[in-house]
């Protein structure tokens, strides 16, 4: 493994331009048109393009396509989790869908920062990985963006456009931009 490689792994700064990276989000974009392209009646297809695809995925797991993500071997989708169409994993740093969680239509995760200083951001292309946990039977709806680093509690709901800039107890209801706990959730 190369430095740059081991740098983004270990939530370190490293350049995106470093080959070894170049050629791991061209596999990503390669099994993506691949998975984009199979129908929702191609189960099995679409599981093995997955399973190539994605760090790990559990059983029972529904991605509805179009699904977008950087090199997919950062995510872990654990079982019975639903994503919806649309869904953008930016997978710089770890991402990890706990069991039963459910991500709405145009979902963002979103693990990718990089340095404010232009001459680190531009000329160096440094990049750095926040990881982002969602908790088991979360519920995202649709159009919600996590930002970099922010873990959302088990059974959390957050509402359809939220921006969720920071950790997210577990059952709450959440919304806004940022997101902000509204009330505690009731059975």
């Amino acid at each position: 493994m190369g430095e740059h490689k081991d740098r983004m792994l270990r939530g370190e700064l490293f350049c995106y331009k470093d080959p070894e990276l170049e050629a791991g989000k061209h596999r990503g974009s390669r099994l993506l048109e691949r998975l984009n392209s199979t129908g929702r009646d191609e189960a099995e297809a679409r599981r093995a393009i997955l399973e190539e695809l994605l760090g790990h995925i559990g059983a029972d797991v529904v991605i509805v396509s179009p699904f977008y993500c950087e090199y997919g071997s950062q995510i872990t989708i654990e079982d019975g989790v639903f994503i919806n169409l649309n869904a953008m994993l930016i997978d710089v740093g770890r991402i990890v869908v706990r069991q039963g969680a459910m991500l709405g239509p145009a979902v963002q995760l979103l693990t990718a920062t990089h340095p404010l200083d232009p001459e680190g951001r531009v000329h160096q292309a440094l990049e750095l990985g926040k990881p982002i946990t969602i908790g088991e039977e979360a519920w995202l709806g649709g159009g919600t963006i996590v930002l970099p680093g922010v873990t959302i509690g088990d059974r959390t709901t957050v509402g359809a456009g939220s921006v969720v800039t920071r950790d997210l107890p577990p059952d709450v209801i959440a919304v806004g931009n940022p997101a902000r706990v509204i009330r505690k959730r009731r059975d």
